[in-house]
This record gives structure tokens, sequence and C-alpha cells, in this order.
């Protein structure tokens, strides 16, 4: 059983030399050196990989994710016919992910922006004090990282609301379902999180309508994928006032063209797609433990529902 691995060039020994520690009886192959097609059965990639060519091999039994998200291996042509995909669920990253969303629904809550203008100004003066209990902090997706995020809010003391396609319930957070149950959320959301995945029904749930619904001078925090925002309709919220400010870590396309208004913004942050980024140590026993699985026949984890898009 041979394995490919395809990735950025810059960290691909890594994820080589990772796996290996786990298991160096590992045939591992860098791709575009992947050697004899038929000797392929899993492919461990990420975004940069092309979906056709995977076709190439003929005994591929295991596509496998380099991160939570799958939607980059999920658009056409898709994964070859039949071919199960398992995805990374990785306490690191989660960890990670709810860092980053704790940074930067703090940075709005003590007017980072307003500060640090003021002393480019060399300004001394004091605002008024916010209320951490009366900023009410809005995730759309209730999986892993946002329950994660969830709790690091509420530990802060935000009361948080949470949205999901369909209903849960989790201890502590407000939690909303469908159509009419994400205007009832927004509605009442000061700072809004997205750490949904990308599906059909979730691209583009930022947008002109769903933003005129937050209450005036909301912010938006969107790490969960580009789609899931209509750019021009984020930068009109923001030019009229009633989107205070916007920490955006993922875009479409990536990277974000150095001409794209967002560089420039007053308002806005960009981040490189870099808000949980995957550490080939901490992600290769479970990747290896799939491999593992399949030589011996047994269930796999983390696969994706085809049906659901995660």
């Amino acid at each position: 059983m041979a394995i490919l691995l395809s990735t950025k060039a810059a960290i691909m020994a890594e994820w080589r030399d990772a796996m290996l520690a786990v298991d160096p009886s590992l045939d591992i192959r860098l791709f575009p050196d992947a050697g004899e097609p038929s000797e392929i059965e899993v492919a461990v990639c990420w975004s940069s990989h092309d979906m056709a060519e995977l076709r190439r091999y003929p005994n591929l039994k295991l596509l496998v994710s380099m991160g939570a998200g799958v939607d980059h291996l999920l658009r056409a042509p898709g994964p070859p016919p039949g071919v199960p995909v398992a995805r990374l669920k990785d306490d690191r990253l989660t960890t990670a992910m709810g860092e980053w969303v704790l940074l930067n629904v703090l940075r709005f809550h003590r007017q980072d922006a307003e500060y640090r203008a003021q002393q480019a100004q060399r300004l001394w003066r004091e605002l008024p004090a916010p209320d951490t209990a009366q900023r009410r902090v809005g995730i759309l997706g209730l999986g892993q990282l946002g329950t994660h995020a969830a709790g690091l809010l509420r530990v802060v003391g935000f009361p948080v609301l949470g949205w999901t396609r369909q209903p849960r319930q989790i201890e502590g957070v407000t939690c909303f379902a469908g159509a009419e149950g994400l205007r009832a959320m927004l509605g009442q959301t000061d700072i809004l999180v997205c750490l949904l995945p990308l599906t059909p029904q979730t691209r583009g749930i930022i947008n002109r309508e769903t933003l005129a619904l937050l209450p005036p001078g909301s912010f938006v925090i969107n790490s969960g994928r580009g789609g899931h925002m209509v750019a021009d309709d984020l930068l009109a919220a923001l030019d009229s006032g009633h989107i205070a400010g916007a920490a955006l870590d993922v875009f479409e396309p990536e990277p974000l063209p150095a001409e794209h208004r967002f560089w420039g913004h007053e308002k806005v942050l960009v981040w490189p797609h870099a808000s949980s980024i995957t550490i080939p140590r901490s992600a290769a026993p479970q990747v290896v433990e799939n491999i593992h699985r399949l030589r011996q026949g047994r269930a796999l984890i983390n696969l994706v529902d085809f049906s659901a898009g995660y």
C-alpha cells in the first residue's frame, strides 16, 4: 500500500516525517513523484491538489483532507466515485480556532481600533467602558469548532447564541435553527462569528439581507470559508456604517488579490487563512490510524457525509 502526499511544497517533508514517526513502515510518495499509479491506495491532500488528477490511481481506496474542511475536495469533479473521504478532527485545530475567535471578539469588544487610532494621534482619552454581559455573540455553526468557541466566550462572560440548520441544544447557549431561527438570532447579535462548513445551503449566507438584520454597529468575524460571504455586500455594509468592523480569515479567491478593497479598508482585519493551521505532528496519528484501519478492513473514522457536504 502506497500513500500519496500532496500539499504545499514547504511542508511536504514535515508531513511525511510526522507520519513516519507514527509508523516507519509507511510507503509515502511526495506528489508529483507518485511512482507506479496502481500502487497508490491512499491520498492525503490539501486544497491545491487537482481532484481530476486522482483518477490516475485505479486502486485508490481513501482520500484524506489535511484539515477540518473538505469543500476543496468536493468541488467539481470531486473525488473519484466510490472513494471515501476523511477529514481531520484535531484538538489542536479546535483550540487554535477558539483562540482566534476569542482574540477578535475581544478586539472589537474592547475598542481596540478606536484606541489604536487615538494612539496614532497621541490622544489620551478614555472611551465609555463596554459591558461584556450586554455584548451578544452569535455563532453560525455549532460543530466541534463552534461549540468550543462558544465555551470560551461563555467563560469570559459573553451571552452566546448559536445557529445550526437542524435543531441542537448546548448548555449555556441560546440555540436557533432553520431559516426563521437565523433571522431571529441575527436580530439579537452584536458580533457575528461564522464557523460553518461550506455547502450549497450555506454559500453566501453572509449577504445584504442577513447583514441588514444585524443591529447597527455590529461586527462580523468569518473563519468558515470565503464562499460564506458576499464580499460586495459586506463592503457596502461597512461603508454605510451599519457594520462597524470585520475580521476575515477566509476569502474567495485565495490568496486575496492585491487590488481587493479589503486589504486597505480601515474597518477590516485581513488574515491569510491562518486562524487555525494544521500541525502535522498533531494530525498525523489520526491519519495513520485510518490507514491502519483500511489495511485491516476496519471501520474508518471521521468520514465525510457526502449528503451533508461535511
